[in-house]
């Protein structure tokens, strides 16, 4: 059945399909069902497997969700741990510098660091068992003025009123759209793994980030219950992959062999078979994210590069955006028209900044950016800061000029 939602509006569509159970997504289909809307979510993954990452919940994302399903941070905070401060150190592990996170004080919310496949199941938790279908490779869509049918490699097809493409970096959903092919290597290279570890120079609920005048860092964060992720990153301008676990190992060993402690603990007591190795990348930003009955959200509308932890976090905000203006719009070409245009130009400041704190060379003359998203994007971090996290979620009515 679907939850109950007493509200003086009707929805503008009464069957979705979103394609990816990623954070996104199945926030989406939270927000969309509490307005009685029948929204579906196609997997392509055989099963909801732990996931050897972690990722950073930030106020803006947390106050989405909580707007989405209240209480829901609660449950989150007990799984995460709540950044109390962020070491800076030097490759000889000389502290640089600390910095307090004050984000609750300040923002209402914490900064929230929490493992990927955690957060995957608290929020598939708050779904039907039959709401998410696994093993379901989306291929493509086919639209007309009154339906929309999904087609999956299985020869299934589903027909709906509205197709989501929440399917991230590689989403195929957005390559119908745009044609655009490959994802754009941004110059470097990264690694990671989520592992059980302690060490007397790691403190609870602390970050820590050693990093060189290079582009080298690795990046230590406390998950909670004995839990560390940690993610290593260097420039690179070729694109060269390792080809298979040991050899990466060993070369985050070779790359990382000059940093001081806990980093050489950390990689000797990581599994190669647990780290993961990828190629950075992201997307130039679109003009325009919804076509007809399809529309797009996360990763797939905006990719940014990892630089500012904003990926999760946007991807929820987009879905309770989405879910406001499908349930209080007059019509859905009325609801994807104030979605894009309320949603993009605050994703391209974001994907704007984290592409200059990853030191991703911007074009400036690209008109996709808009002179504003720049200029925004370049201010101090407390100004930056101040407009991200001070928005809080607010019902979207018929009434208000968008």
């Amino acid at each position: 059945m679907l939850e109950n939602y007493q509200s003086q509006f009707t929805p503008v569509v009464k069957k979705v399909a979103i394609v990816g159970a990623g954070p996104g997504g199945l926030a989406a289909a939270i927000a969309l069902r509490k307005h009685g809307i029948d929204a579906q979510v196609y997997e392509k993954a055989h099963a909801l497997r732990p996931v050897g990452a972690g990722l950073s919940l930030h106020p803006n994302g947390l106050n989405s969700l909580e707007a989405i399903a209240p209480g829901i941070t609660d449950a989150l905070k007990r799984s995460g741990s709540q950044i109390r401060k962020i070491n800076l150190k030097k490759t000889t592990g000389e502290m640089i510098g600390e910095n307090s996170i004050t984000f609750t004080d300040k923002y209402g919310q914490p900064l929230l660091q929490i493992g990927w496949s955690r957060l995957q199941e608290i929020l598939a938790s708050r779904l039907p068992s039959d709401v998410i279908h696994l093993n379901h490779y989306y291929t493509s869509f086919e639209q007309s003025d009154s339906k929309i049918k999904v087609y999956f490699a299985d020869g299934k097809t589903v027909e709906a009123d509205l197709l989501i493409g929440a399917d991230g970096l590689n989403s195929q959903v957005r390559q119908q759209l745009t044609g655009e092919g490959e994802p754009r290597y941004a110059g470097r290279l990264s690694w990671r793994a989520a592992i059980k570890f302690s060490h007397e120079l790691l403190a609870a609920d602390e970050t820590t980030l050693i990093s060189t005048f290079t582009g080298k860092y690795f990046l230590v964060i406390d998950q909670s219950q004995g839990d560390i992720f940690w993610s290593a990153g260097v420039v690179s301008p070729e694109k060269t992959l390792s080809s298979n676990a040991a050899e990466v190992k060993s070369r985050v060993e070779q790359l990382f062999a000059d940093f001081a402690e806990p980093v050489q603990a950390i990689i000797e007591a990581t599994d190669a078979e647990e780290i993961v190795e990828r190629l950075i990348c992201d997307r130039p930003p679109l003009q325009k994210w919804s076509q007809g009955r399809v529309t797009l959200l996360g990763d797939a509308a905006h990719p940014m590069i990892p630089a500012i932890g904003q990926g999760a976090n946007t991807a929820l905000e987009d879905a309770w955006e989405l879910s406001q203006y499908l349930a209080h719009s007059s019509s859905l070409e009325d609801a994807l028209t104030n979605y894009d245009n309320q949603r993009i130009q605050r994703t391209q400041v974001i994907q704007a900044r984290s592409a200059i704190e990853g030191n991703r060379a911007l074009d400036i003359k690209n008109e996709v950016f808009l002179h504003e998203s720049l200029s925004l994007a370049q201010v101090s971090q407390s100004e930056f800061d101040d407009w991200l996290y001070n928005p809080r979620p607010c019902i979207v009515s018929e009434q208000k000029s968008l």
